[in-house]
This record gives C-alpha cells, sequence and structure tokens, in this order.
C-alpha cells in the first residue's frame, strides 16, 4: 500500500506488501524488497537497495551523499538487509571510491539518531543504540552491540560478538568477543553472556577466556602476548580468529586492563 502522499518515483522497484505512509519520499533508482514498512517523512535518495521485511520509521535520511570532501558525485549505494530496523532519524550515507557502497547486514537494530557514514560495513545481528556515531569507512562485525552515544573513528574495526559501553570512544579496533569501556577504551573482559545468548558452549567460552587472559591479563605487551598464545594454546578456530583479527589490525587493538 503506498499513500497518495507519499512521492514515489515511478523508477521505483518495490516488492509485494510493501506500505509506504504519507510524506515519505522515494527517489529513482531504488529498490526495496517485499513486506518493508516506510513509515511518514522518511526520505530515501537514489542507489538504495532495502531488503525484505524490513522497517524504517519516521525521519530516517538513506542514501544521501557522503560528508567527504574527496566525492566527486561518483555513483555509490547503500545496501541494506533483510528484517533489519532502523528508528527515527538515523541517518545512512552512500559510499565513496573507496568501497562504492555502505551496507547494513540483515537482522540489524539502528535506533533512534543513529549516524552511519560512508563506506561503513556491517554485519548481520548488528545493534547500534541512540545516537551511535560512525566515521568513514568504519566495519562492524556480526553480532556486535554498541551502546548509546558511542563514537567509532575512521577506519576502526569491530570484531564479532564484542559488547562497547555507553559513550564510550572507538579510536582503536576491537577484538571479537570482547567487552570494551572505560575511558581511554580498554579490554573489559569477554562477553561471555552474550555469547552464551548466541549459542556458543562453555568449552568455547573457556577457549575464548584463556586466549585472552594471555593477551590482556598475563602480558602487557600484544606481540609478547600473541607469542605466549601461540606457545601455550593448541590450533583451533575460535583461538585461530582472535589471533587473526589481532594480527591484520592496522589501527592497532585495544589496551588490557588499566
Amino acid at each position: 500500500m503506498i499513500s497518495n502522499q507519499a512521492s514515489v518515483s515511478e523508477d521505483t522497484k518495490i516488492g509485494d506488501g510493501v506500505r509506504i505512509d504519507s510524506f515519505s519520499t522515494i527517489f529513482e533508482k531504488v529498490t526495496i524488497g517485499e513486506g518493508t514498512r516506510i513509515h511518514p517523512n522518511v526520505t530515501i535518495y537514489p542507489h538504495t537497495v532495502i531488503g525484505k521485511n524490513c522497517e524504517i520509521f519516521p525521519g530516517a535520511v538513506i542514501g544521501v551523499d557522503p560528508q567527504d570532501l574527496k566525492f566527486e558525485g561518483e555513483e555509490t549505494s547503500v545496501e541494506i538487509g533483510d528484517n533489519t530496523v532502523i528508528r527515527e532519524c538515523v541517518t545512512i550515507h552512500r559510499g565513496t571510491k573507496d568501497k562504492w557502497k555502505t551496507v547494513i547486514g540483515s537482522n540489524c537494530l539502528l535506533m533512534t539518531y543513529v549516524h552511519v557514514a560512508h563506506d561503513c560495513q556491517i554485519g548481520n545481528g548488528v545493534i547500534l543504540a541512540s545516537y551511535v556515531g560512525l566515521s568513514g569507512h568504519v566495519t562492524i562485525d556480526d553480532y556486535a552491540i554498541l551502546e548509546g552515544k558511542v563514537a567509532a573513528q575512521q577506519f576502526v574495526h569491530i570484531g564479532a560478538h564484542s559488547f562497547i559501553g555507553g559513550a564510550s570512544l572507538v579510536r582503536k579496533d576491537i577484538p571479537p568477543y570482547v567487552k570494551a569501556a572505560r575511558e581511554p577504551l580498554n579490554f573489559a573482559g569477554v562477553n561471555s553472556v552474550g555469547l552464551r545468548r548466541r549459542g556458543f558452549s562453555d568449552a568455547e567460552v573457556r577457549e575464548i577466556e584463556d586466549v585472552y587472559r594471555i593477551l590482556y591479563v598475563q602480558n602487557n605487551n600484544v606481540s609478547k602476548g600473541l607469542k605466549a598464545i601461540k606457545e601455550t594454546i593448541p590450533e583451533a578456530k575460535l583461538r585461530d580468529q582472535i589471533i587473526s583479527f589481532v594480527e591484520s589490525s592496522e589501527k592497532g587493538v585495544i589496551r588490557g586492563m588499566i
């Protein structure tokens, strides 16, 4: 159902069961998947793709040009997966030549006043609480949770299943499976409650805890910590994921407990 008070381009591709409420504006070259609801006063700019069964609340602005002085009008996009909820006054900017698109995965929740800048790559099941601000080129892996008013610097990488405490400033990469808090931001333990809720076994949680105990508690140097992990913990999927994340970090990872 499309309200006769909505402005929808004839070029828009609209799936079955889509509802677009009054005073929303949908520009050309937009695709909206079946079952999605667009509330009143939503603005969706060209080159935006929205998946199935999403819900976008009033005041959201999606696909607008990036706030990047290097942007030259290149044809970039925003892509949003299925079952994602975007609450009031969220802003999502399209990409630049860096990645050519800004991506929000499936089953995500972006609460009120969240800002996602150009070229951000957000995985599935991510929760961004109110007033979270992501600078350009931020990568967030699956099932990470950022509490309210978290601000992330350009190019940081936030690992899967991590949890960042409210009003934190993210200047370094956040490894997977951890909690991060305090100022300056640092390791605050393993996100064991969140991991068990996601179906991780007790043995898997203990393995993660063992790795981070060596990296962050028993060592005050990341290089020494990685060396000790490789020498004392047998190769395994979770162990290797953590090592790979830390070793590939370009900005460096957060520090241990202060």
